[in-house]
């Protein structure tokens, strides 16, 4: 039973869906998720929804970012275990 079926999905509710993460040079996401989770850590460079792109630096494992990003890249990316929330 869900409790919460029938509450709306938000930008801050808790991710419904999740997909593991394959960085990649030149794909963009199958989803734009709401957050990124970070099971190994190191830098992860992204391009954000707006066409950003951007490194964030010495990432900790374990860690939920809660940005929205089209495309993750393997050049520049050093941690891993990455999953997409939405």
């Amino acid at each position: 039973m869900d409790k919460f079926a029938d509450y709306p999905t938000t930008l801050t509710a808790p991710g419904r869906d999740a997909i593991a993460i394959v960085p990649d040079d030149l794909g963009d996401l199958s989803m734009m998720p709401r957050a990124l989770f970070v099971g190994q850590g190191g830098n992860l460079t992204v391009r954000m929804a707006g066409g950003q792109d951007v490194t964030f630096e010495a990432v900790s494992g374990g860690t939920i970012l809660p940005v929205r990003v089209r495309r993750v890249y393997a050049t520049g990316t050093t941690a891993s275990a990455l999953v997409a929330l939405w």
